[in-house]
């Protein structure tokens, strides 16, 4: 009997020491990829790119999305902007967020490809949010890792609405004004295209509506585009130009109101900036969930699902025929001029939208094919 009970002592000792030896299955900072930000105390930091968070749209729309939220769940918030335009200058802000402890960086816009690039996998413990940052600007080779997430938008859908609603509202002589000739501005620029091609087909009306189409080459307004506007209303009888891109459309809204043409925003809600050039200017706004994604994924990384979004890129558009409110891609009804189109159609058209009635391209290389008139021009600026 001694000996069985010094026997089970001696293997008692045995798995203690070799229960001592292994690794705690459950850390307090887990250094898995799958789950980066476990138990730690979030601190947000916004960079912005070419612009300031004062630009109206895509820095404004996620600065204040992101401090919004972080506001509202009592983390730390601040924003960072770039000494210059290039991606050195990007990655030195992202740098400078992570020394100064921020541990989740929101990127608005493509040009962040190569700073995600550059500084992802230096930072594993660092979360990266890329708002409208595709597989393309990451490089075609390039593996998102795990504490990285990207979205991507369906641009050419709020485009197709916009162009659409334009047309049905009755205007017939019509202008884009892109930046710069980027994937996404020229989602926005053929998805106008299509949209307005469409409902003069179904108006039966598309030998009367035509579209001027052109990239001022950079993302802001100056005088020699504000130039080419003052032509397009004056001499071409536009009535309404979508201004597509940063601040480019100052030089639209400088040119609009001399003759009091219309103008269509972007990316966000832009009548109250637009309407300051003149009442009733903003026709409406192409819109893409840039606030409505940084909910998403800041709440998911709260909430500890992360998970559902890193190492891809998310591309959003449509989620609902029904409640246009819950799509990444839309028109804001509150604030538009329009009369004749109404919200009754409004809805109509997200509905056909969404069961696929319209077959709308997704093609950026080539312009869509159209029954109505579209006059491309070549850049006003190189770039």
């Amino acid at each position: 009997m001694k000996k069985f009970f010094a026997l089970l002592l001696s293997l008692a000792m045995v798995l203690a020491l070799v229960a001592c030896g292994q690794k705690d299955p459950t850390p307090d900072t887990p250094d898995t990829p799958d789950d980066p930000q476990t138990k730690v105390e979030y601190k947000v930091a916004m960079i912005t790119d070419y612009g300031d968070i004062t630009d109206q749209s895509f820095n404004q729309t996620t600065y204040e999305a992101s401090k919004a939220f972080c506001e509202a769940n009592g983390l730390s918030f601040k924003y960072f902007k770039p000494a210059g335009n290039s991606t050195e200058a990007r990655v030195a802000s992202v740098e400078q967020a992570i020394q100064e402890g921020f541990n989740v960086v929101v990127m608005p816009g493509y040009a962040f490809g190569e700073t995600v690039v550059e500084v992802a996998e230096k930072n594993e413990k660092v979360t990266f949010v890329a708002l409208d940052v595709s597989q393309g600007d990451l490089g075609a080779d390039y593996t998102i890792p795990g504490n990285v997430a990207t979205f991507v938008y369906h641009e050419e859908l709020s485009g197709f609405m916009a162009g659409y609603a334009a047309v049905k509202e009755g205007y017939k002589k019509l202008g884009f004004l892109g930046g710069m000739a980027v994937p996404a501005v020229i989602r926005f620029g053929y998805g106008f295209v299509q949209g307005a091609n469409t409902a003069a087909v179904e108006m039966n009306i598309a030998n009367e509506v035509s579209v001027n189409y052109v990239y001022g080459g950079q993302f802001y307004g100056d005088d020699s585009i504000t130039a080419v506007m003052d032509t397009w209303y004056k001499e071409n009888k536009v009535e309404v130009v979508f201004a597509c891109g940063g601040g480019i459309y100052t030089s639209a809204c400088e040119a609009a109101k001399k003759v009091n043409g219309k103008v269509i925003g972007v990316d966000s809600d832009q009548s109250h900036v637009i309407n300051e050039y003149g009442e009733g200017m903003c026709v409406t706004s192409a819109m893409k969930g840039l606030a409505p994604t940084v909910n998403t994924i800041l709440k998911a990384i709260k909430d500890g699902k992360w998970k559902d979004y890193y190492g891809t890129v998310s591309n959003l558009g449509m989620v609902s025929g029904t409640d246009a409110s819950l799509n990444y891609v839309q028109l804001p009804t509150d604030t538009w001029s329009m009369t004749k189109f109404t919200k009754a159609d409004y809805a109509d058209l997200v509905r056909r939208i969404e069961a696929g009635i319209y077959n709308i391209s997704t093609d950026t290389a080539n312009l869509p094919a159209t029954k109505i008139t579209v006059n491309v021009q070549p850049n006003i600026k190189a770039g």
